[in-house]
């Protein structure tokens, strides 16, 4: 191979790559953690060291070039493997120490992991941790992070998941925002209420209506993609928001919602990549969330004398 052949600084193609699938400097600066100013300077860099236009403004906004199209696919190919060698020397690593990516859930996030990191951080200082609190999915496969804590199993072979627990959700609000509807016992007189929903879809409505709740566009006057917004607003008394059961009954400014109402089961999965999971200090981590996020272990039995017996306790058999 003829190493001077490559003329291009690696880290001006990954910028070019980033704004080409952003679709903006803006957001490629975003995605990368750096400047707008920088990203530009990256990409301009690349087309002065290739000979090419890679981008075209067309108004306020970047069109890709013909040549840009035909070198994005083998960037693209570049930053696949880098991921990979990063992926790689992540699961080698031996030492208790350096940053691991925690991935979750809004609610989870906020509620179930600080008592977790608290630990982590007590007993592994060399550990640092970085948290994603998003609801949606984060790609462990391009290490947008290390390890996930999902409500689904995955289906990507590259992926090692370990089934925790299933939590239950239940529907929660104010006792003045409950009075203020009737105080409705069942769940069959909720068709009136104001759910907080992530969208105007239908899919919500349909839900509820197998559970007997029958709702239509009216029932999701407020709306947002955010969990912890939800909650807050049901706090306050805008509505009835659904969460699990350890965050709702540990919350007084609001009860249950319908007696009758069935909880929603609510799948814990802790995920990784089976290449990152080798990882001492991954592993470490993934053990202690698997360890604090899993149902508590039933006591042993036990030992108990046999009858008529006046000597030492008798051990039953697991």
């Amino acid at each position: 191979m003829d190493w001077r052949a490559v003329k291009f600084d690696w880290n001006h193609a990954r910028a070019f790559a980033v704004v080409a699938g952003e679709g903006s400097f803006s957001a490629a600066a975003r995605a990368l953690g750096t400047s707008q100013p920088t990203i530009g300077r990256q990409v301009a860099a690349l087309e002065e060291e290739l000979g090419v236009t890679l981008f075209e403004r067309v108004g306020k906004g970047l069109v890709i070039t013909a040549a840009g199209a035909e070198l994005v696919e083998h960037v693209r190919a570049m930053t696949d493997a880098a991921t990979r060698v990063s992926r790689v020397a992540t699961g080698r690593s031996l030492a208790l120490e350096g940053t691991v990516c925690i991935t979750a859930s809004e609610l989870i996030a906020a509620y179930l992991l600080p008592q977790v990191v608290l630990q982590l951080r007590r007993e592994h200082p060399g550990i640092e941790i970085e948290i994603v609190a998003s609801n949606a999915t984060r790609d462990l496969r391009r290490r947008e992070a290390d390890i996930a804590v999902r409500n689904f199993k995955p289906t990507e072979s590259e992926l090692v998941a370990r089934k925790l627990d299933d939590r239950m959700a239940r529907p929660y609000a104010t006792e003045a925002y409950l009075a203020s509807i009737g105080r409705p016992k069942r769940a069959r007189d909720l068709g009136g209420a104001t759910f907080m929903g992530f969208d105007r879809s239908e899919r919500m409505s349909a839900h509820l209506a197998q559970l007997g709740v029958q709702t239509g566009p009216e029932n999701f006057a407020i709306v947002c993609e955010n969990h912890l917004v939800q909650w807050e607003l049901a706090k306050a008394g805008a509505g009835i928001c659904f969460v699990m059961e350890e965050v709702g009954d540990a919350e007084p400014r609001v009860v249950r919602v319908a007696s009758d109402f069935p909880p929603l089961p609510v799948p814990l999965w802790l995920v990784t990549h089976r290449e990152v999971a080798t990882s001492r200090r991954i592993r470490v981590v993934f053990d202690l969330l698997a360890e604090a996020l899993s149902p508590p272990r039933p006591k042993a039995p036990k030992g108990r004398r046999t009858k008529g017996s006046s000597g030492p306790a008798t051990r039953t058999k697991a």
